[in-house]
């Protein structure tokens, strides 16, 4: 049997990965990439909370004080992400953090990334929405902010407003294909130009080749597609560069198992793990007070129960995100909405009560709740224990369910941030007894994000990142890390056009470092939408 081989081997489908197999295999190179979960498409997506369902797609992966939900699937994360499409304010890549100096590479600047995000926005492409687009959950949140003192806005999203029927279920995929997910531009576009994606194949580690011509040889298990932890065989991928992007999750575990036969790794691999300071809460609204102080009523007479009522992400206030303020002080508030699988998170009182006769009335009124998420600026105090000692990224318990080797407890400096969110909420919907504001109960499933970040990041100084200022691994020529680890500190907003951004911007360095490495590829491929 003849050895598998490649010319560029792209671990991941998500926004890291599918942007450079795009770029890369419209120019010329011969491109295969491994993705670890299923390929399904629309006419596969279901609006149900089954378990084989949203679980076929979505990882829940349990750590030590942080639980992360991942995508798992061909297009990854940005299959179930709420498509939510902001730029990172220009103060993030200034941050010092606790060490006291800059931690983005000096050549990484807001203006330096915004030609890369005018990209990306084009290609997905994103849509500025306006007040008609807003879900009646944002419209609550827009009110208590007029009434606060504050602005509020609409968020820009990668949706097809006219396609969308605002249906709720982006968690689960978007049946009608209005969500602009790596699925209906990067890879399809990839796969015009003869790239290979193979779904359900997850990588475990990066070793020399033996075979002549080749650098990196990259083992694989190929997963059963009825249970993923079954194993129908493994294989071995000769390849001439390797772009990891199996998200900040799976790249530090993939180099940590691959350190001895790498001959070493940087050691700031598996640490600086970010959450991007998320911090979920519920407001109970008040619903006679929804209506005589903010003056909303819907058609029917009722004035709010709309939580479960549109898109997940509508509306946000960017008022606390003020460059001048002190670094951990800076945050942005955002309406977003959760399935009801996540009810038993909301906290009865300050006490950890998730259970009991208390806790069945709060739920009882859950289409009353306005949730929102703060992004804050936190510590990157978050490290990755040794990895599994067999394969993947964690210990998978069952079909979405896993037991990761993250470890985060966050510093008094990221929960001083927290603290200044949760103040910023009750101010805003607490007033005149509008709603009562509860952070997620962090005994049950401790710190919860869906934007992991920061785990093999970038920077300038090789004692506290593991990536070059092109992406590229430390004392590794033609590995690259171009998906949310890569990515420094926490953004203050939705990490997944920064993430796309980044992995543009990293594109062409990646062509030339093929070209180095003998592979006939080129630079200038236009956006995949034109």
């Amino acid at each position: 049997m003849s050895a598998q081989t490649t010319d560029v081997l792209v671990i991941g489908s998500g926004f890291g990965g599918a942007i450079p197999a795009y770029h890369l295999a419209a120019g010329g190179a011969r491109v295969t990439v491994l993705e670890r979960g299923p390929h399904l498409t629309a006419a596969d997506f279901t609006h149900s909370l089954r378990l084989g369902t949203y679980n076929r797609i979505v990882d829940v992966i349990r750590g030590d004080g942080v639980t992360v939900v991942a995508g798992n699937c061909v297009g990854g994360g940005s299959v179930s992400y709420f498509a939510a499409s902001l730029r990172a304010p220009a103060f993030i890549f200034e941050r010092r953090g606790s060490i006291g100096r800059r931690l983005w590479p000096a050549s990484l600047t807001r203006a330096a990334l915004d030609p890369w995000y005018d990209r990306v926005e084009e290609a997905l492409p994103v849509t500025r929405t306006s007040w008609p687009d807003v879900s009646y959950a944002g419209g609550v949140l827009a009110a208590a902010c007029k009434r606060a003192g504050h602005t509020c806005n609409p968020v820009p999203v990668a949706v097809d407003t006219g396609r969308c029927t605002n249906c709720n279920w982006m968690l689960s995929g978007c049946r009608f294909d209005a969500k602009r997910s790596m699925l209906l531009n990067y890879l399809p576009a990839a796969e015009a130009h003869d790239a290979t994606i193979l779904p359900l194949h997850e990588a475990q580690a990066i070793g020399p080749s033996l075979l002549t011509g080749y650098r990196y040889a990259v083992t694989y298990t190929l997963l059963d597609p009825d249970d993923y932890t079954c194993t129908l065989q493994t294989g071995t991928i000769h390849t001439k560069l390797v772009v990891l992007a199996a998200g900040a999750i799976g790249t530090p575990v993939i180099l940590q198992r691959s350190a001895l036969l790498l001959g070493g790794i940087p050691s700031a691999v598996g640490r600086y793990f970010s959450t991007n300071g998320d911090r979920v809460s519920i407001a109970d609204m008040n619903e006679a007070k929804v209506g005589s102080l903010l003056g909303l009523t819907r058609p029917d007479g009722i004035h709010y129960r709309g939580l479960p009522i549109g898109r997940p992400i509508t509306a946000a206030t960017y008022d606390y995100l003020d460059p001048s303020a002190p670094e951990y002080s800076r945050f942005m508030l955002q309406q977003i909405y959760f399935p009801a699988v996540t009810n038993m998170l909301a906290q009865v009182s300050d006490s950890p009560r998730w259970f009991g006769i208390p806790a069945r009335d709060l739920r009882s009124r859950w289409t009353s709740w306005l949730t929102l998420l703060a992004m804050t600026e936190d510590d990157n105090e978050g490290t990755f224990s040794p990895a599994p000692p067999l394969t993947g990224s964690f210990t998978r318990l069952a079909p979405g369910l896993g037991l990761g080797t993250v470890i985060y407890h966050p510093t008094a400096r990221t929960i001083g941030g927290w603290q200044k969110a949760d103040t910023a909420l009750r101010d805003i919907l607490e007033a005149d007894g509008l709603s009562r504001v509860r952070p997620w109960n962090t005994d049950i499933a401790a710190s919860v994000t869906a934007h992991p970040l920061s785990s093999a990041r970038m920077g300038d100084d090789p004692g506290t990142s593991a990536l070059t200022d092109t992406n590229e691994l430390r004392g590794h020529p033609g590995i690259f890390v171009t998906d949310g680890s890569a990515v420094p500190t926490s953004l203050t907003v939705n990490p997944s056009l920064t993430i796309a951004a980044i992995a543009e911007r990293a594109a062409p360095t990646i062509i030339d470092r093929a070209v180095q490495a003998g592979i006939r590829v080129r630079h200038g491929a236009p956006p995949p939408t034109q």
